[in-house]
C-alpha cells in the first residue's frame, strides 16, 4: 500500500486556515444589540449603529442611527432617532430624521414627526404626523393663498 511507504509531502507554501480576526470585518459605529422576547428595561437607552427590542421597553431613546421595535415588542417611550421601523406596539412621540416606517401589526399612539413616512396597511396609527426635510426649513414655500391685502 502507498500510504505506508511514500514521501512525505512538502508543507503548504500558504496557511490552510485563515486567522479569525483576518477573516472578520469590523465597521466601526456598527453595533447589533437585541432586547428579546421577555426582557423588560427601564430608562434612558441611547446606542450607535441598530437595536431591536422584542421585549418591553420605557422610558427614552436616542440615536443617530437604527431602531427596530419587533413584533409583540410594547415600547412607552419618547424616541429620536435616524430611522425607526415599528412592527410591534410604541406609545410616545416618535422623531426620526430619516425615515419612519410602520409596518404590520404595528401599533402607534403618539404623535410622529419625520421627513418620510412608510406606512403598511393594516397598521394602526392615533396621533399626529408633521413631515417635513428638518435641514431646509429656510427654502420652504409660502403656504397657498399667500396674504391677502
Amino acid at each position: 500500500m502507498a500510504l505506508l511507504g511514500g514521501k512525505k509531502d512538502e508543507a503548504p507554501s500558504r496557511p490552510l486556515f485563515k486567522r479569525e480576526e483576518e477573516s472578520v470585518s469590523q465597521r466601526s459605529g456598527e453595533v447589533h444589540t437585541l432586547l428579546g422576547k421577555g426582557s423588560e428595561f427601564e430608562g434612558k437607552l441611547t446606542f450607535e449603529g441598530q437595536v431591536r427590542i422584542d421585549g418591553k421597553f420605557q422610558g427614552q431613546i436616542i440615536t443617530k442611527d437604527v431602531l427596530v421595535i419587533g413584533d409583540g415588542a410594547k415600547v412607552q417611550a419618547e424616541i429620536q432617532a435616524g430611522t425607526v421601523i415599528i412592527n410591534g406596539q410604541v406609545e410616545g412621540n416618535v422623531k426620526a430624521t430619516q425615515i419612519i416606517e410602520l409596518k404590520t401589526p404595528g401599533r402607534v399612539k403618539g404623535n410622529l414627526e419625520t421627513p418620510s413616512l412608510s406606512m403598511d396597511r393594516g397598521v394602526i396609527f392615533e396621533g399626529s404626523l408633521k413631515m417635513e426635510n428638518l435641514g431646509t426649513n429656510a427654502s420652504r414655500p409660502p403656504p397657498p393663498g399667500g396674504e391677502k391685502k
